[in-house]
């Protein structure tokens, strides 16, 4: 699979801590990414879609798309369009807060409300009618202008138009929010991340398997599936994927009349020592024992 590119703030912004631009500014990527920091898209003109996390929803005028770090998102602006685009450091959007970038969902949104629409936006379109998206237009202009000629005080009034944007977003989508924070939506986008690594790991178990294109696969950084995979199942993915070769390789033994070095290539394993080896290590027997205990079972049937 093709490697996705994670950029820093260094790379995409003008300052370290937060960065506003439009479509101007530079070329849109065109190819799924990743960030380090936390960004906000606002449509102001063209019909697209957004895909984040592996979650596609529309994005047109008076459409804000809110990205948490490390997600793998990608918005194809046609040509035309006219959007800015909001880059921002965890301790600009929210100072002082302990938080691994890897685990925003840990936060309770008592404590930072303003991470809920980050949380949720694959569970929501974030648009605001014609009627209502003129205020955000003026913040973006307000912010675009004090970020573009930066004096002192200029950081604290920036924070606090943003702020008004996030908090436009939470009070208008208010019922939304503390619907799927009350259902923890959250816990169900992890699980079904886990489910797309799972399946590709399981779809591949013949050949090589890396890190990163299961990561790809679920529509994480490879970073954070190594983090989710220990934290929700306390393996890491290696072994996570033996066990899973070492449990194929007991269904072609009990189900197939492979030999057991076809069964140790079919499983992934290159080497039918360590094949051997790690088979023992798991199930207590070698893979011939195992084979002839389940054909005594089933010839002992009646």
């Amino acid at each position: 699979m093709t490697e996705i590119t994670t950029y820093g703030m260094f790379e995409r912004a003008d300052h370290l801590d937060f960065d506003i631009r439009s479509q101007l500014a530079r070329p849109p990527l065109v190819r799924p990414h990743r960030h380090e920091y936390f960004q906000i898209q606002i449509s102001l003109q063209g019909d697209t879609e957004q895909n984040v996390a592996g979650t596609v929803r529309p994005f047109r005028r008076g459409y804000l798309s809110f990205i948490l770090p490390y997600r793998v998102q990608v918005i194809p602006h046609p040509e035309g369009s006219r959007y800015f685009i909001i880059n921002m450091a965890q301790q600009f959007l929210r100072p002082g807060l302990d938080m691994d970038p890897l685990d925003p969902e840990d936060v309770p949104l008592s404590r930072a409300p303003e991470l809920a629409p980050f949380l949720f936006q694959e569970y929501a379109d974030f648009s605001f009618p014609a009627d209502e998206f003129p205020e955000v237009e003026v913040l973006l202009e307000k912010l675009a202008r004090e970020n573009a000629y930066r004096r002192f005080g200029s950081v604290e009034i920036i924070r606090g138009l943003m702020l008004q944007l996030i908090g436009l977003t939470c009070r208008k989508f208010e019922a939304d929010l503390l619907r799927f924070s009350a259902s923890q939506a959250h816990q169900s986008s992890r699980r079904a991340s886990l489910q797309r690594a799972v399946r590709y790991i399981r779809e591949h178990l013949a050949g090589e398997i890396t890190l990163a294109d299961a990561a790809a696969a679920a529509f994480l950084s490879p970073n954070y599936l190594a983090h989710l995979l220990k934290k929700e199942t306390g393996k890491t993915f290696t072994s996570l994927v033996t066990e899973r070769r070492l449990e194929f390789a007991q269904e072609l033994l009990a189900h197939s009349s492979q030999r057991i070095a076809s069964v140790a290539h079919a499983c992934g394993f290159a080497d039918e020592a360590y094949f051997a080896r790690r088979f023992r290590q798991r199930f207590g027997h070698t893979s011939r024992a195992f084979r002839e205990s389940v054909r005594a079972k089933i010839s002992g049937l009646p």
